[in-house]
């Protein structure tokens, strides 16, 4: 069967930020002026800065403490995995599992998916590239789940305020996670998963 003609055979560009067709004399898109590729600009190197910039920060995100826990006098800090298994032990199954999936799961998900991608792509290689530019688009679906956990504790500490008995306050843990979710999410964004078939149609 007869594989569709590609944009570069068609003369076209695709603008990356409002999506357009150009002719691939163009320079600048008509619709929103931003300069036009054919690819993403060092979308490679830029992948992988930001995806092992990522990486450096799940390492404190995961052992420093996430908040601290004040009822009646007693302090207690909890990092993401003891926050679980607290919720867990205390019967609340379904916020520990939701917490640890959105936290830990999908975290290291996403991390194993684009190093996955990205040595495989950076190696031309031809291997599943269907499968390869599903899992990209999983990735980029289930990215901003990952909030989910600095979002709990954000709602902990508006909420559980009981006068002076109990007190919740984010601690320098969560703003890690935060930097982990956004990093990754650039790593994503930055990726040019076009470069995955780019092997398949130079081998034609």
């Amino acid at each position: 069967m007869q594989r569709p003609p590609i944009a570069s055979e068609l003369q076209l560009v695709l603008c990356h930020t409002c999506k357009k067709a150009s002719s691939s004399d163009a320079v600048i898109c008509s619709r929103c002026g931003a300069t036009l590729h054919r690819r993403k600009p060092n979308s490679l190197v830029r992948t992988w800065s930001l995806l092992l910039t990522g990486l450096l920060f799940y390492l404190p995100a995961n052992l420093l403490p996430v908040m601290r826990t004040d009822i009646v006098g007693n302090g207690r800090e909890s990092t993401i995995m003891s926050g679980v298994l607290e919720l867990w032990k205390g019967g609340a199954w379904d916020i520990a599992a939701l917490i640890f999936i959105a936290s830990v799961v999908v975290p290291c998900m996403k991390f194993l998916i684009m190093f996955l991608l990205l040595m495989s792509t950076q190696r031309r290689s031809q291997w599943r590239t269907l499968e390869r530019a599903r899992l990209y688009r999983v990735v980029e679906r289930i990215g901003y789940w990952s909030m989910l956990d600095v979002l709990v504790v954000a709602v902990l500490a508006a909420l559980v305020q009981f006068e002076l008995l109990s007190n919740i306050e984010p601690r320098i843990g969560i703003v890690f996670f935060g930097l982990v979710v956004v990093f990754t999410m650039l790593a994503s964004m930055s990726f040019d998963p076009r470069l995955m078939w780019d092997a398949e149609v130079e081998d034609v």
